[in-house]
C-alpha cells in the first residue's frame, strides 16, 4: 500500500535531517584537510537530498521543477553546523549542538516546503521569513567557515592573534565567500527574475563578504563577534541591493563593483603590512 504524499514528504525530510546530524557528529572527530573533503561532500549530499525531499511537494512552485534557490538554506545550514560544532568540546554538550543542527536543517526544509506548496506565490510574510532564516543560517555558516579555515576565528577577548599567512587568509575569505554567494543567490531570487541577474548579485555578495572577512581577521575581532559582524554586513548589502534594480548595466551596479575593487585592494594591502 502506497503512503500518502504528506507522509512521504515528512519521512524524506526526517531521513535527510538524520543523515546530516550523523555526518556532522562524526565530522567532529576529524581534523585537517579531510574535514574540507567531508564538508564538500556534505554540501553536495544536502543539496541533492533537499532536491529529493522538495520533489515530494505538490504545489505551484514545483510545476517546472524545484527551484535551485530552495535547496540552498538547508545545505548551507548543514555545512555551517559541521564547522561550528568544532567549537563544542567532545562530551555531553554535543547533544544539544546536534539537536540544534537537526532543528535548523529541519526548519529550513519545512519553510521551503511551505513556500513551494503555496498556490498564491511568495507573500511579504514569506519574504520576511526567508530573510530571517537566511541571516540565521548565514551566522552559523560564517562561524563554520571561520572554524574550518586554519586560524580563521580569533581566540577569546584580549587573546593575542597572529596574522594569518597569505594562503590561510585566502582560504578563510574563500570559505566565507562561498557561504555569502550561496545565501546571496537565495536572497536575490526573491526579487530578480533572470538567472544572470541572480548570479551577478550572488557574486557581489561573495566579494563583499570575502573583503569583510579579511578585514575583520586583520583587526583580530574576537571569537563570534567576527561572524556576527559579517552577518550584519550581509544584511546591509542585501538591503542596499533591495532598493535598486538588478541589472548589470545599471550605473549603480558599476559603482558597486568599483567600490568592491577599491576595498579589496585596501584590505589586501592592509594584511600585507600586518604580516610584514
Amino acid at each position: 500500500m502506497q503512503r500518502p504524499a504528506a507522509l512521504e514528504l515528512t519521512a524524506a525530510r526526517r531521513d535527510l535531517t538524520l543523515l546530516v546530524v550523523v555526518i556532522v557528529g562524526l565530522a567532529r572527530l576529524l581534523d585537517g584537510p579531510l574535514t574540507w573533503a567531508v564538508a564538500a561532500l556534505l554540501l553536495l549530499a544536502t543539496l541533492f537530498g533537499s532536491l529529493q525531499v522538495l520533489g515530494h511537494v505538490e504545489g505551484q512552485g514545483v510545476v517546472g521543477g524545484v527551484p535551485i534557490e530552495s535547496l540552498i538554506l538547508p545545505a548551507v545550514a548543514a555545512i555551517g553546523c559541521m564547522g561550528a560544532i568544532a567549537l563544542v568540546p567532545i562530551g555531553v554538550l554535543l547533544i544539544p549542538a546536534l539537536a540544534g543542527t537537526a532543528f535548523l536543517v529541519d526548519r529550513t526544509l519545512l519553510m521551503e516546503e511551505r513556500i513551494l506548496a503555496s498556490e498564491s506565490g511568495l507573500t511579504p510574510e514569506d519574504r520576511s521569513q526567508v530573510l530571517v532564516a537566511t541571516l540565521l543560517v548565514g551566522f552559523v555558516g560564517f562561524v563554520g567557515a571561520g572554524t574550518l579555515a586554519p586560524g580563521g576565528l580569533v581566540g577569546g577577548t584580549g587573546a593575542p592573534a597572529d596574522p594569518l599567512s597569505g594562503t590561510d587568509l585566502l582560504v578563510l575569505a574563500a570559505a566565507d565567500a562561498v557561504v555569502a554567494g550561496l545565501l546571496g543567490y537565495r536572497a536575490a531570487a526573491l526579487r530578480v527574475v533572470t538567472l544572470r541577474d541572480a548570479l551577478w548579485s550572488a557574486a557581489t555578495y561573495a566579494i563583499a563578504i570575502a573583503i569583510g572577512a579579511a578585514a575583520l581577521r586583520a583587526m583580530a575581532i574576537p571569537r563570534l563577534i567576527g561572524p556576527a559582524l559579517l552577518t550584519l554586513a550581509f544584511y546591509l548589502w542585501d538591503a542596499f541591493h533591495g532598493t535598486t534594480p538588478s541589472r548589470r548595466r545599471d550605473p549603480k551596479w558599476i559603482w558597486q563593483t568599483a567600490v568592491l575593487i577599491v576595498l579589496g585592494v585596501v584590505v589586501a594591502g592592509w594584511n600585507l603590512l600586518i604580516r610584514g
